[in-house]
């Protein structure tokens, strides 16, 4: 079995590629360090693979960090979170093996920022929406229903954490007006946009029809940005998350991440302000009464 990815796995990762780096060292010569071979260090590295304890500690002294400090943190790192049998037990089975990273990702990041079009983005949707927003989906072996939806929710658990991420959307208007189970579910998700609006952490824009957010912005792709923080000296781990054609892509080289980043700021510059987009959705809510 594959192993699954996750923030955790991905952030010791970068740890291991700045070590690398730092010590003037190549993947081949540091995997010699710990009688490993190329392939197996570069899975490290894209957080594919485990590391044995005692060959991650010995890896960090070979490269020249040995502060305890930093030797602890990268333990940390080491230790998931998830036990044997998480992502296959309760309503995780609705995960696709995809979408794992994503959910393990949207726990750790400190940021996400997300342009949707068409459909509310999870983070984002009512009971009433996610339920409709599945009702049609076709059985697959024991997942129901209320699988689904629970699963959708859970997600949203990230907003009562302590230390909760700052959460920004920028929705098309099409997220507003595209009609899933009936008027009164819709009315529900706006009132659920309202809601969470008002939260200190979360802040939403809506870009009408009308708005011109230039030619090259990516109106018409949903995309979402993560930062996820790091307790070590790589710095945060930032990806982008794409979806289209019925395919899953995690991007972290830096120009797509420049790409996408600046096709942020122009639609979040175009888009409505967070009062005139609150206004707006309360009108939408209006005509669906």
């Amino acid at each position: 079995m594959a192993t699954v990815r996750t923030a955790k796995k991905l952030l010791l990762g970068k740890e291991i590629e700045h070590m690398i780096n730092a010590a003037g060292k190549n993947q081949s010569e540091a995997a010699a360090l710990i009688e490993t071979g190329q392939p197996r260090m570069a899975g490290l590295i894209d957080g594919k693979g485990n590391i044995a304890v005692g060959d991650l500690e010995r890896l960090a002294n070979k490269l020249g960090f040995t502060d305890a400090g930093y030797q602890a943190a990268l333990l940390e790192l080491r230790r998931d979170g998830h036990k044997r049998g998480f992502w296959s037990s309760g309503y995780h089975r609705a995960y696709s093996e995809d979408l794992r990273l994503r959910i393990d990702l949207e726990k750790h990041a400190d940021q996400i920022r997300s342009a949707e079009v068409e459909v509310m983005p999870g983070l984002a949707q009512c009971e009433a929406y996610a339920r409709a927003l599945h009702a049609d989906m076709p059985e697959q072996g024991d997942l129901t229903l209320e699988d689904r939806v629970q699963a959708r929710l859970a997600r949203q658990d990230i907003y009562d954490k302590p230390e909760a991420p700052s959460v920004h959307f920028v929705l098309s208007e099409s997220c507003l007006r595209r009609v899933w189970g009936d008027e009164q579910v819709m009315c529900e998700q706006m009132d659920y946009l309202i809601k969470l609006s008002n939260q200190p952490n979360v802040m939403i824009q809506v870009m009408p029809f009308n708005a011109r957010p230039g030619r090259r912005s990516p109106i018409g792709n949903r995309f979402t940005l993560m930062r996820v923080p790091s307790p070590g000296v790589a710095g945060p781990l930032e990806l982008a998350y794409t979806e289209g054609e019925g395919e899953i892509r995690y991007l972290d080289d830096k120009k797509a991440l420049t790409a996408y980043d600046t096709a942020w700021t122009r639609l979040a510059t175009a888009a409505l302000s967070f009062d005139e987009s609150r206004k707006f959705v309360r009108k939408v809510a209006r005509e669906f009464e």
